[in-house]
């Protein structure tokens, strides 16, 4: 399994009818899927529009959806590299749902992630998870204090092996004093896997969240979060703290 981490940056989704395609509009791929749970297969075109013939990087990406009996949705996803469409019901009313992840390209391989149902043939985004309690800060002799549940017991990290970069910073003197009340940098998600929870229970989404010292390529590790979707919301079912290497 392959780890990406940046700061995660969501652009909003445009939903509406389906409109005629663009002359430059690209296939990136099409499936059949029945996600309306009427027992017949939904077309899904997933489109995009190139930034130029040569890109590999899209300007716009989205999908075109056809029912069996002629009607149309599409959603707007915005720019990206390399999109894919999953179909998983995550939010577990047996119909399964629209799951897109996009790289958006950079140096870290940030991604862009949504989640769609159209049960009923109505549709509707359905909000991804958040970590709402991390925080994180520097201590004094090169530790730094990780919290990542309320009410919980915080994660005590070394960081003396780092301590010359942080005193060349300004962050600490030689004499290992913090110089000024400095806060980790905590990035929000920014990849969603989706997991089998168990056969009874299906599927759950596992994410990635960086935590970084001083600048972003100073990672300290990655927070990884198991969740499932129930009565309307996302709960937590396990949270570990995954130092780097």
């Amino acid at each position: 399994m392959k780890y990406f981490f940046l700061l995660l940056i969501a652009f909003p989704t445009i939903v509406f009818a389906a409109e005629s395609k663009p002359e430059d509009s690209i296939l990136i791929e099409s499936y059949q899927v029945d996600i309306t749970g009427d027992g017949e297969v939904e077309t899904i075109e997933l489109m995009g529009k190139l930034f130029a013939p040569d890109a590999q990087y899209y300007q716009d990406i989205w999908a075109d959806i056809r029912s069996s009996n002629e009607q149309e949705w599409k959603i707007n996803y915005g720019g990206g590299y390399e999109p894919e469409l999953q179909f998983i019901d995550l939010n577990h009313d047996g119909i399964k749902d629209i799951f897109y992840q996009s790289p958006t390209g950079g140096s870290g391989g940030l991604y862009t992630s949504f989640l769609h149902t159209l049960a009923n043939q109505e549709l509707t985004e359905i909000p991804l998870p958040e970590q709402r309690y991390v925080s994180g800060k520097f201590e004094e002799n090169f530790q730094v204090i990780i919290e990542i549940v309320p009410n919980g017991k915080p994660i005590v990290m070394d960081v003396k092996d780092r301590a010359e970069d942080y005193i060349r910073l300004g962050i600490y003197d030689k004499e290992r004093n913090l110089l000024k009340p400095t806060s980790l940098m905590i990035d929000p998600i920014a990849f969603y896997e989706p997991i089998s929870i168990s056969e009874s229970k299906g599927y759950g989404l596992k994410s990635y969240q960086q935590i970084s010292g001083a600048y972003h390529a100073d990672r300290l590790g990655t927070i990884e979060t198991l969740w499932y979707y129930e009565n309307g919301e996302w709960i937590i079912l396990q949270t570990n703290w995954v130092p780097s290497s």
